[in-house]
């Protein structure tokens, strides 16, 4: 059962920008289209949380929809999933350990785990157990951070550093507990 962070971020740490948006991601060219690893991980994903925010980002975009596993959206304020999203995402609530409980009960063990607040909150109850960092060579100078205050420490040992298209560099960490 492992809970994952697979994000890009700023080399400031910032998610998204000041008016909340990504675009700066797309700013590096990709002549060859690479995926810097994504369908790996995704292979060994049996489902995603992510929190309402990133949802409507990813509605937002002008693609089919990126996931073939369940997504599961922590939200209090939705009451229910847009319209044509019914088989694919589902609405959940409540306290993370009895989420994960729930979930792995569920067949739902390697979880990938998306979107700044739910990222945060998973930290705060130290629920991650792996963090795979893309830094994307910008200084956003303010927006959305990926890190929050913690109440204590939480040690992750380096694993492996990947780099890619000659500017972005792609770090592993693994949680180390004691």
């Amino acid at each position: 059962m492992t809970n994952t962070v697979y994000i890009a971020t700023s080399l400031d740490g910032y998610i998204a920008d000041k008016n909340n948006q990504i675009d700066w991601l797309h700013d590096i060219p990709n002549p060859d289209g690479l995926d810097f690893g994504f369908s790996q991980f995704m292979a060994g994903i049996d489902a995603l949380i992510m929190g309402r925010n990133t949802l409507e980002i990813v509605l937002s975009f002008d693609c089919e929809w990126p996931y073939n596993k369940p997504v599961f959206v922590l939200s209090n304020t939705m009451t229910k999933v847009p319209s044509g999203y019914e088989d694919k995402v589902f609405l959940i609530q409540g306290d993370l350990s009895t989420i994960l409980s729930d979930l792995h009960q569920q067949g739902y063990q390697n979880l990938y785990i998306d979107g700044g607040v739910t990222i945060q909150n998973f930290l705060r109850a130290d629920l991650i157990d792996q963090l795979i960092i893309t830094t994307i060579p910008v200084l956003l100078g303010g927006g959305i951070p990926l890190f929050a205050d913690l109440e204590a420490p939480l040690k992750f040992r380096h694993v492996k550093s990947e780099q890619f298209v000659d500017c972005l560099v792609q770090n592993h960490f693994v949680r180390e507990r004691e």
